[in-house]
């Protein structure tokens, strides 16, 4: 079982240990829940890890979708070499949805 080493009110550790053998540690254990992380502060329950907003430029949140490098040069072989252009087309439509939601005015 997960257990949270707590400090003047603050998560220093978390730790597996059975409940009840012998465990000699600098501050309380104490049951973790899913809020409990590293850092964290506990005031008789754990406090949540706080939301950061996404401080990413538009261009790494796309980036970050963009279709692999790979599947570009495979669609784009299909599309000139072969003149299959199903994969390039659908490729495009999957960059138009992501600029879509990832506009340059973010």
């Amino acid at each position: 079982m997960s257990y949270a080493i707590v400090k003047d009110s603050l998560v220093t550790n978390i730790v597996e240990w059975d409940g009840s053998s012998e465990y000699a540690v600098d501050g309380e254990l104490v049951e973790a829940d899913a809020n409990a992380y590293i850092g964290g502060e506990y005031d008789g329950s754990f406090i949540p890890r706080p939301i950061l907003p996404d401080a990413r430029t538009y261009a790494e949140k796309r980036r970050g979708e963009y279709p692999a490098i790979h599947d570009l040069i495979v669609a784009l072989w299909e599309g000139v070499i072969e003149e299959r252009m199903e994969a390039a087309v659908e490729l495009e439509n999957k960059r138009q949805a992501i600029k879509i939601k990832y506009p340059k005015s973010d």
